[in-house]
């Protein structure tokens, strides 16, 4: 176990948490010096992982280096459920081939922050999917219709006359079971897994065990700092993404989220990020340094110090002297002329993959964020002379660039 004191640990596991209930329970865990048992469980709903995804990761590998063993429960029997927390209507069910597929890459990305020796990974669909009528039956019983309409998202669909599916209703209980088959000591969730959490601490408590206790982590928001992560704002941090991406997105997050990206995404010490924190409010450190030193540790977390110090030799490459990055891709294009003896730019971005529709593509030209052979396109000019764009770089906001070849 760790040879620090349990307010010790208790205060580096802390750090960045929204919530621990109670958080008495778990300093008295603590303080019988015994490897504790964290339980984390994920849905393999979507194949890759972002740092918004890795976040309670994270927090699980600050429990194993204070000595503690972690179960990483691998939902694939819930899956076939499908999470109803924070929704308005039903999930749409999976395959067991979907779920075996997100699965293989979910654990591949995890074990990226993860110890595996003192991890032990578990699918619940050992016990959820053999579990007979009987048994079912005898879990579902010591939870209440009331109790679980108490949960925000089905209290409002209910009140709003929006179906509920009656499979809905089991997930947090089968979720609530998987706490008792593994015996947890603690569990981690986001901030709306409060709700399935505590079920888990009540079925535990009706079963005469002791009951784990409840940890919470905040959502982490994206590049933009408003929206949560989300690959689907197009404000997400991949964990696969290369080094220099990696390094340009952290770069460019709001300098009032560094602290919390410390907090949740980096490695860096606990008290180490205590003192950041207190730099920058008294303006003793310079913010644009402390994002550098973010950037590289994310980096280096991922892939090693060297590829770190490559993305941040890349990132001044481009955006201090305003080269083009050394690496970028081709795109093969059909530069043929339309009537007016031009070539319509924004459809090409688009196919390029460049901009995620013509639409945007326009709307990023007229924004004046899009540049050909390092030449601004003024707005409206949608469509450009086929010369123009032969072997040219063409480069749309600060970090997306393309090299253009005439099929």
């Amino acid at each position: 176990m760790s040879p620090i004191t349990p307010e010790e640990q208790l205060h580096i596991i802390k750090s960045g948490t929204a919530q621990i209930v109670p958080e008495t329970a778990l300093l008295d865990k603590l303080k019988r010096g015994k490897q504790l048992n964290i339980k984390l469980g994920v849905d393999p709903t979507a194949p890759d992982i972002h740092l918004g995804h890795a976040v309670p990761l994270r927090k699980l590998r600050a429990f194993q280096d204070l000595g503690h063993r972690v179960t990483l429960i691998i939902g694939d029997g819930t899956a076939l459920i499908g999470d109803p927390s924070g929704r308005n209507s039903t999930r749409p069910q999976l395959t067991r081939e979907q779920i075996a597929a997100n699965a293989q890459t979910y654990v591949d990305q995890a074990f990226k922050i993860l110890d595996p020796e003192k991890t032990t990974l578990r699918y619940n669909s050992e016990w959820l999917l053999s579990m007979d009528l009987e048994g079912l039956l005898k879990i579902a019983s010591k939870f209440s219709v009331a109790r679980i309409l108490e949960r925000d998202d089905f209290h409002n669909r209910y009140t709003n006359n929006q179906s509920i599916s009656l499979h809905e209703f089991l997930y947090p209980i089968m979720q609530a079971y998987d706490s008792v088959v593994i015996e947890a000591d603690v569990e981690l969730g986001g901030t709306d897994q409060l709700f399935n959490l505590l079920a888990g601490r009540e079925l535990m408590e009706k079963m005469d065990m002791e009951p784990q206790v409840c940890l919470t982590l905040p959502l982490l928001e994206g590049t933009d700092g408003v929206r949560k992560m989300s690959k689907s704002y197009g404000n997400y941090i991949g964990l696969t993404d290369e080094p220099a991406d990696m390094f340009g997105k952290v770069m460019s997050i709001p300098d009032e989220m560094m602290v919390k990206y410390y907090r949740l995404a980096s490695t860096v010490p606990v008290d180490q990020i205590d003192a950041i924190e207190a730099g920058l409010a008294n303006d003793e450190l310079h913010p644009n340094r402390v994002k550098r030193d973010l950037a590289k540790n994310i980096v280096a977390a991922y892939y090693d110090e060297a590829a770190a110090e490559a993305a941040e030799a890349e990132f001044d490459r481009v955006f201090k002297q305003h080269d083009v990055p050394t690496d970028i891709p081709t795109f093969e294009a059909d530069l043929t002329p339309n009537d007016e003896g031009k070539v319509y730019l924004a459809k090409l971005l688009a196919d390029a993959g460049m901009a995620g529709s013509v639409g945007e593509a326009r709307r990023l030209i007229d924004g004046g964020g899009v540049k050909v052979n390092g030449e601004a396109v003024p707005a409206k000019e949608y469509n450009v002379a086929p010369e123009l764009l032969k072997d040219a770089t063409v480069q749309v906001g600060k970090r997306k660039f393309v090299k253009i070849a005439e099929k």
